[in-house]
């Protein structure tokens, strides 16, 4: 019997257990460059007065640095997994509402279709949400 619910990436016991062996693999590249980052790095995020903590994937206080891993990829029939690009949009909204003064990354997986990756579709796409400070970059 097929189960057609089942949202897994082929080859993968869960789709959590993927994105943290993405963070882990993003975390490595900042270690070799001699920077620690953390995972589940607070800092407080709001566009007005209130503020209110929250987490991304990876951070540090020096230097200042915000990083969220999206290990995303085309659907199995290689359409766009939109549902997906809004968990994007929602990373860039946090970003926005950061405090200054931090460099902020958006990692995401080198992944293509016909030639295109999913970062550079999102980049066409959504390129207008994408906050002027903030870097996207495939690994």
């Amino acid at each position: 019997m097929t189960d057609y619910n089942n949202f897994q990436r082929i080859g993968s016991d869960h789709n959590a257990g993927v994105g943290r062996l993405f963070e882990e693999r993003i975390r490595e590249l900042f270690l070799k460059k001699g920077i620690a980052l953390r995972r589940g790095f607070a800092v407080p995020v709001g566009v007005a007065k209130t503020k209110k903590p929250h987490k991304f994937d990876l951070g540090s206080d020096n230097p200042p640095i915000l990083v969220e891993c999206k290990s995303h990829t085309w659907t199995q029939g290689e359409n766009v997994p939109s549902a997906k690009m809004t968990i994007w949009n929602e990373a860039m909204y946090y970003f926005h509402a950061a405090p200054q003064g931090f460099q902020k990354i958006l990692f995401v997986l080198k992944n293509e279709r016909a030639g295109q990756s999913l970062a550079a579709y999102y980049l066409h796409t959504y390129g207008h949400l994408i906050p002027d400070d903030v870097e996207v970059s495939r690994a």
